[in-house]
């Protein structure tokens, strides 16, 4: 800004100016005085806003869904918001990553994925620097097991936790999802679903697939009814959840007959809860 534009403001605001003279304390009130006028004047806010902690989960992987997509862009409140697959559940599957660019092409996101199966080169960003410069993170789908195993292996559920406190968005849907909570019921191991231990960004237990996978329902009610899961959130596959700092905030669906759900446990019995949803667009 120059002299004269600043002259005009400090005339503004009814302030006189001298020859500024640092051990003045008269020059020492006009400064700060300005100061406050040109931040105002500018719309910036000299309090610093807390940090939202922010995830969003849905029943099914998203990273080819566009309205899902473009919730999670919305929640960065960035124009075009960097925004990062995270495709370890399906062992850095081509397919899955031809979908998510496909999918971005003609929305208003810069898309980046972050392989963990490719041989590392010394030019290469570590884990940490990739995440930490993203808007958000989106994990896709598959043996949410082995994509845990191999974070932990690698130091990524560290570097995630770290993303989360900085308010970079978290999402992702099935594996993706269950993730973020303590545990659910997960057809990662072979013949049959178990228990398995997640994050726990969010207290809670989880189940997606809800309304796709019919045993999935009675396994997570049961599971929750004997002690064995927390109480939790349910998602059916076009529905999703989202959480800041820690609490729901909002249920969400692409259609009437997709439904997110609360299961607890009251006087000894199961008790499943179906939330309000806001329909979004497709």
């Amino acid at each position: 800004m120059g002299r004269r534009n600043a002259t005009t403001s400090f005339s503004q605001v009814g302030i006189t100016t001298c020859n500024l003279n640092p051990n003045c304390m008269r020059c020492l009130k006009i400064f700060l005085l300005a100061l406050a006028f040109f931040q105002n004047a500018h719309g910036q806010d000299t309090a610093s806003k807390p940090i939202e902690k922010i995830i969003f989960v849905a029943g099914d992987a998203f990273e080819d869904s566009k309205p899902f997509i473009k919730y999670v862009a919305s929640l960065t409140h960035k124009t075009n918001p960097k925004i990062c697959l995270i495709p370890t559940a399906s062992a850095d599957n081509p397919y899955a990553i031809v979908a998510w660019y496909a999918s971005c092409v003609d929305l208003p996101i810069r898309p980046f994925v972050m392989r963990t199966f490719l041989s590392a080169s010394p030019s290469q960003q570590t884990f940490e620097e990739f995440i930490l410069s993203m808007d958000a993170i989106i994990v896709g789908g598959g043996n949410t097991l082995n994509m845990l195993g191999i974070w932990k292996a690698q130091g990524i559920d560290t570097v995630l936790k770290k993303a989360y406190n900085n308010g970079i968005v978290l999402s992702g849907g099935s594996a993706g999802s269950l993730c973020w909570f303590t545990s659910g019921y997960s057809d990662s191991r072979p013949k049959e679903m178990t228990i398995i231990e997640g994050l726990g960004f969010l207290n809670f237990s989880h189940s997606p697939h809800y309304n796709s996978q019919p045993e999935r329902r009675p396994l997570f009610q049961r599971g929750i009814l004997s002690g064995k899961l927390k109480p939790g959130y349910a998602c059916d596959d076009l529905a999703g959840l989202l959480f800041i700092n820690g609490a729901l905030k909002k249920s969400i669906s692409q259609n009437a007959q997709n439904n997110n759900y609360f299961v607890s446990v009251v006087d000894g019995k199961i008790v499943e809860k179906a939330l309000t949803s806001e329909i979004i667009k497709q």
